[in-house]
C-alpha cells in the first residue's frame, strides 16, 4: 500500500479515515479541500485544481482523499487502493452540523488557514449535499467498479467497517510504514 485513493461524500468520514491511516502507514496525507481552497474560502480555478492534484498524483507515496473528479481516472490509474466510504445521507448530515458547529470560527486541519466553519454556510453546502446525493454516489459506485485489476478496493459502509479495516492495518504496519 504506497497510493491510497480515498473517495465518499461530505461527512462520510475521508479526512478522518486519511489521517488515522496515515499515522498507521507513515504515507504523507493530502485533503482535497487544501487544493479546491485557498485562504479565505477562496476558491481555485478548476486548471488550477487539475494542475495541484496532478502533481501529487505523480508521486510514489500519498493518500489522497476527497474530490475533484476530473482527475479521479488519473488518480485510479496510480493507486494501489481505493477506499469508498458509503454512508448514509442522514448519518452524513448530521456529521456536517456538528464538526461545523464544533469548529465554528476555526480552520479545520484539512482545509487551509483562514477558512473557519460558520454555520451561516450549512443552507448552501446542504444544499449542495442534498443535489448531489444520488448522482455522487452512483459516480462513486462506479469509480469502484472500474478500478484496475492491480487495485484494492475497499468499501466502507459503518464505523464497524473502517474499525476493522484500520485494525488490519495495524497489525501490519511495519510491513508497510517506510522512512519519509
Amino acid at each position: 500500500m504506497q497510493r491510497v485513493m480515498i473517495v465518499g461524500q461530505p461527512g462520510s468520514g475521508k479526512s478522518t479515515l486519511a489521517r488515522q491511516l496515515g499515522e498507521r502507514t507513515g504515507l504523507p496525507v493530502v485533503h482535497i479541500d487544501t487544493i479546491h481552497w485557498q485562504p479565505g474560502w477562496v476558491e481555485r480555478s478548476p486548471d488550477e485544481k487539475t494542475r495541484l492534484c496532478h502533481e501529487v498524483e505523480a508521486r510514489e507515496r500519498w493518500i489522497f482523499e476527497g474530490g475533484h473528479s476530473t482527475t479521479w481516472d488519473n488518480r485510479l490509474a496510480r493507486a494501489d487502493t481505493l477506499i469508498w466510504i458509503d454512508r448514509s445521507a442522514p448519518l452524513r448530515f448530521w456529521r456536517v452540523l456538528l464538526r461545523t458547529a464544533l469548529n465554528r470560527g476555526r480552520s479545520r486541519p484539512d482545509l487551509p488557514s483562514d477558512c473557519p466553519d460558520r454555520l451561516s454556510r450549512l443552507p448552501e453546502f446542504y444544499g449542495f449535499m442534498w443535489r448531489t446525493r444520488t448522482s455522487a454516489r452512483a459516480k462513486m459506485k462506479q469509480l469502484a467498479e472500474q478500478a484496475p485489476p492491480g487495485c484494492r478496493v475497499i468499501h466502507l459502509r459503518s464505523n464497524r467497517d473502517a474499525e476493522a479495516f484500520l485494525a488490519s492495518i495495524g497489525a501490519s504496519v511495519d510491513a508497510v510504514r517506510q522512512p519519509r
